[in-house]
């Protein structure tokens, strides 16, 4: 029995050591799991989805080339967080609240009482007691809009009449860009000789208080022979093409320069992609990225159905916050200068061929070349530049996706359309087109928009006699009659004097092409549709709302 029991003590001992042992292995491998997960675990795009998420959204085929489809990637003024405003710049820092009036109105109260004035017998639209009426009465009339600054009033059509002007920004666009509004009021007097408004007029109703625009230039030709007015500029754009000064300061810097390649006449949403991928870039390598403003648009967006070149970024994204936000230049100051310092000196300005994408950024960040030029003559894929930033890469480069908005001269047109519907109305995108003609892929699409569906599913989402924007691709403007049995409807081509040839889009849009009239494309057009859309307070969605087809076609939800 002794000898039993000392044999059985080294077996026990054995048998904890062997589950430690097991216990300690566990832990090593979910350590080592851990570690793993943690160096290869890519973040998320602050400003949109995951590099490799986004790549799966628009890829189509496997040699990446981008889907055609009728919708807007949202860009930097849609999605950057308001916390990401610069507290130094945020308009939130000076709106006008129901608080600074009343503290406003209270000093102006106690000064008139220390010099006891009397009551008006007329409405003095100069008297400050009237602009806190019309202050708020806007606080309470318009609540998805913050108020910037007003203008003091001035005299309207009628003695009882003020015209006012004031700037804003809509709260669903996140950006600090300012827009301008001005209307006419009736004021009366209330208790204690207090002004009241009586009634506000429309959207720019109070023409004797809108600012002088600054015009320049002559007359240019229309097409009837007629004169068309001078051009109009918009002091609050600035997106004019700056030089690199002396040549010196060109020598002293570094540039990152994509020559064209597969990615030309490609949708937008595809452009976009690679855009921000060579800029990304360039902001990783702490260069500047060489811009060329010819941007291709793809036959989609043309009632051609050709691709049309030689169009102008600017005419769709806002040059002029690109280059505060970024260092770029335009390829040709780019392309002039350079040829003018190798033309002058003998030491040639020294640069970097890479012909690959499979050139990662991450070997280039050492380089001490003033210019890397980038070449993608290889053929499709392989010279997408959106390639450049796959891979490894996609862990160092963060598409920069603040730094784009679309353009403020469309961002107008939006607001103008808001404007006029004051701020409170609903809309419906109702996607047609080809996809409705395609019963394999879409077969319940046509029948779900048809205009008694249409009318019977947005009765039980949307007020009757509403503002009723409808974003659509549909051709046919009397398409929607029926609807107007119910609603207010409105369409984007209700607003074609926006863009005519009397508009300041017009005139602006023409200075850029050198005198030539620009025109109101179908990209543009898509944009302003889906604009509109984000500022309504009810959203009907097609592929959510009105059809359980799938987006993508049949078996894609």
């Amino acid at each position: 029995m002794k000898e039993a029991s000392t044999s059985e003590v080294p077996l026990g001992q054995n048998l904890i050591k062997l589950i430690s042992n097991l216990c300690f292995s566990a832990f090593v491998f979910s350590v080592l799991i851990f570690t793993v997960i943690a160096i290869t675990y890519q973040p998320p795009d602050p400003w949109l989805e995951s590099a490799p998420a986004l790549t799966k959204l628009f890829t189509q085929t496997e040699n990446a080339t981008f889907k055609n489809d009728d919708s807007i990637l949202k860009t930097g003024e849609d999605l950057v967080a308001s916390a990401a405003i610069s507290p130094a710049i945020s308009p939130s820092n000076s709106a006008i609240t129901e608080a600074m009036i009343e503290k406003s109105e209270k000093l102006i109260n106690d000064s008139a009482a220390s010099r006891q004035l009397r009551c008006e017998e007329k409405v003095n639209c100069s008297d400050p007691r009237a602009l806190f009426a019309i202050e708020r009465f806007n606080l309470r009339a318009f609540k998805s809009i913050v108020f910037l600054e007003y203008q003091p009033p001035v005299n309207g059509s009628k003695p009882d009449e003020c015209d006012v002007s004031w700037r804003f920004r809509n709260k669903k666009e996140k950006s600090w860009r300012k827009y301008r509004d001005f209307r006419r009021f009736k004021l009366v007097f209330g208790e204690n000789c207090t002004y009241k408004v009586d009634h506000a007029g429309g959207w720019h109703s109070g023409v004797n208080a809108r600012r002088f625009r600054t015009r320049f230039g002559n007359a240019t030709a229309t097409r009837a022979g007629k004169l068309a007015p001078p051009a109009v500029r918009d002091e609050e754009i600035n997106d004019t093409i700056p030089s690199l000064g002396s040549e010196l300061s060109f020598r002293k810097g570094r540039y990152l320069y994509y020559s064209r390649g597969g990615d030309y006449c490609k949708g937008m949403n595809h452009y976009l992609w690679s855009f921000l991928c060579g800029l990304g870039e360039a902001m990783h390598l702490n260069r500047t990225f060489v811009m060329d403003f010819s941007v291709c648009l793809a036959a989609t967006y043309n009632p051609s159905g050709k691709d049309e070149e030689g169009k102008d970024f600017r005419y769709y994204f806002d040059f002029e916050h690109l280059k505060e936000v970024a260092s770029v230049v335009e390829e040709g100051e780019f392309l002039k200068d350079w040829k003018k310092w190798d033309r002058g000196h003998r030491r040639k300005v020294p640069f970097k061929k890479v012909v690959s994408h499979k050139v990662t950024p991450m070997q280039l960040k050492k380089d001490k070349s003033t210019i890397i030029w980038r070449q993608f003559d290889a053929p499709e894929p392989e010279n997408y530049w959106y390639r450049v930033c796959e891979g490894q890469a996609a862990k160092y480069i963060q598409r920069p996706w603040h730094a784009l908005w679309k353009s403020k001269r469309l961002m107008n047109i939006v607001t103008d359309i808001s404007g006029r519907m004051d701020w409170d109305f609903d809309a419906v995108h109702v996607v047609r087109g080809e996809k409705a003609q395609n019963k394999e892929l879409w077969p319940h699409l046509d029948s779900d928009t048809s205009p008694d569906m249409l009318l019977e599913k947005l009765k039980r989402m949307v007020q009757p006699w509403r503002h009723l924007y409808i974003a659509t691709n549909e051709r046919f403007y009397n398409y929607f009659d029926k609807l107007r049995s119910q609603y207010k409807v409105h369409l984007l081509d209700d607003y074609n004097e926006l863009w005519g040839n009397t508009s300041e889009w017009y005139n602006e849009t023409m200075n850029l092409n050198n005198g030539k009239p620009v025109e109101f494309d179908g990209y543009m057009r898509v944009a302003v549709d889906t604009e509109v859309l984000y500022r309504a307070k009810t959203r009907v969605e097609t592929f959510y709302n009105l059809t359980m087809d799938c987006k993508d076609g049949v078996n894609t939800c």
